[in-house]
């Protein structure tokens, strides 16, 4: 499939358009890496700190003032891996690593934004948040309808300013504004929350270098996630009870997140929990409702 998705339940959102077969769309970093040598710098974060002039640095220099937030400075497996905060002069140097960064402690709003871009000037935007439990788990993510106009504006100017010559999907997260990552492939996880025909634009703007998608009647959108316990080997709910759940008004999609085949400790997951399943809805108590349903027959939650 043209459209690069290492995740056979994401599948789904992509069987039904055409891609031509010489055209590919990355849906994950390593692919996005290795397909954009020009614009790869992004994945660097302390690149990304230093392009918005805030204090950084690698491990081994001094930061000028205190706590700092500390974390890869490349890292595709996600999931938070090796990020802290240090207090510290003395913290800095016992918890030194080779590869590691340090920026300014951020505040505010965690926001996933994806842009459609052609030659360094966005297109399209569409924003989401999660709101968050406990242990790296997510209750549920809402993909806005609303247009953010100040952290819209802000991307706009970034990426006017730093992306020349690229064309593409390119998602950021940010905190109270500032960009802590940026990735040159679009959100897999609720593409279909942006409405119908998005898929074939995104193909468009890969295959032919145009953008268009009316987005005339964007609402909100909710991405609900299921988690088990770890360290338990859960077995597929039946494909007749999915069925039934994706009938239900206000149910755009499932996800179940894991493969029957490999042992949990084969699978990505935050501290937390195991994640089973994902439900997205455009209408959030029909998302609980079957979120629900999914949890009573795992026998969890």
């Amino acid at each position: 499939m043209p459209i690069v998705e290492p995740a056979p339940y994401r599948i789904q959102y992509f069987e039904n358009d055409t891609c031509p077969p010489d055209i590919f769309i990355p849906a994950d970093d390593p692919e996005a890496w290795a397909w954009n040598p020009r614009h790869r710098w992004v994945f660097d974060k302390l690149a990304i700190a230093l392009s918005q002039g805030l204090d950084a640095g690698p491990h081994g220099l001094e930061p000028s003032a205190f706590p700092v937030f500390s974390k890869p400075i490349i890292n595709f497996r996600g999931m938070g891996i090796g990020s802290r905060v240090i207090r510290s002069s003395e913290e800095l140097r016992v918890t030194y690593e080779a590869g590691h960064m340090w920026m300014p402690v951020q505040t505010g709003d965690h926001v996933s934004t994806d842009l459609a871009v052609l030659d360094g000037e966005p297109l399209w935007i569409r924003h989401a948040t999660g709101r968050p439990t406990h242990g790296g788990m997510f209750d549920y993510w809402t993909v806005h309808a609303s247009a953010f106009p100040a952290l819209t504006t802000s991307l706009e100017v970034w990426t006017r300013t730093n992306l020349a010559g690229y064309s593409g999907i390119l998602n950021t997260e940010t905190i109270g504004g500032t960009i802590i990552e940026a990735h040159l492939r679009f959100s897999d996880q609720w593409p279909d929350l942006y409405g119908p025909g998005w898929v074939a634009a995104l193909i468009e703007l890969y295959a032919g270098q145009r953008w268009r998608f009316a987005d005339s009647d964007r609402q909100d959108g909710y991405s609900l996630a299921l988690f088990g316990p770890h360290k338990t080997r859960f077995r597929h709910p039946p494909a007749a009870l999915v069925s039934e759940l994706l009938a239900r008004s206000g149910i755009s999609s499932i996800q179940i997140t894991f493969r029957e085949e490999r042992a949990p400790e084969e699978h990505g997951n935050p501290p937390g929990g195991f994640r089973l399943a994902l439900v997205n809805a455009t209408d959030l108590a029909a998302g609980q409702l079957a979120r629900a349903e999914l949890a009573r027959w795992f026998g969890v939650g």
